[in-house]
């Protein structure tokens, strides 16, 4: 991801996210690991989303893919993946440009939807599901 592209969108969103000690001052022996940066956690996230892989595969060393999953969730209950989404389209569209109406969409299940002995485990990524959830577009012809 450009880093043209990227930046913006960090410091609009870091503008959003509530402020959190760096270690949780509520632990009982009054020390913790330290909290992973919300900024590593963005970019492991926009990964995700970029490259359509699940956590496991974009998770880290300095990352696990529960932390980016927790913090996800913590987020999107906050609602801030509304507003990232928002921000994204806005950066995008100020930079590129965009054009609802040239967009087609498909799709098609390539699953079986009631499983089977070779379904295999989910390949699709919460976070594309929480920030887009029923986000759907629909383009009247003239």
């Amino acid at each position: 991801m450009p880093v043209s592209l990227m930046e913006p969108v960090w410091e609009q969103f870091a503008a959003l996210l509530p402020d959190h000690p760096a270690v949780d001052p509520t632990h009982p022996l009054g020390c913790h690991r330290r909290r992973i940066p919300d900024r590593v956690v963005f970019t492991h996230i926009v990964d995700a989303l970029v490259h359509g892989s699940g956590y496991e595969r974009i998770a880290s060393s300095g990352c696990s893919d529960r932390t980016i999953r927790r913090r996800v969730h913590a987020w999107a209950e906050a609602g801030l993946m509304q507003q990232l989404h928002a921000l994204v389209l806005q950066q995008y569209d100020r930079l590129i440009g965009l054009e609802l109406a040239d967009v087609a969409v498909d799709g098609c299940i390539t699953k079986a939807p009631c499983g089977g002995e070779v379904a295999g485990r989910k390949t699709h990524t919460p976070i594309a599901e929480q920030i887009l959830g029923n986000f759907r577009i629909d383009i009247q012809h003239n």
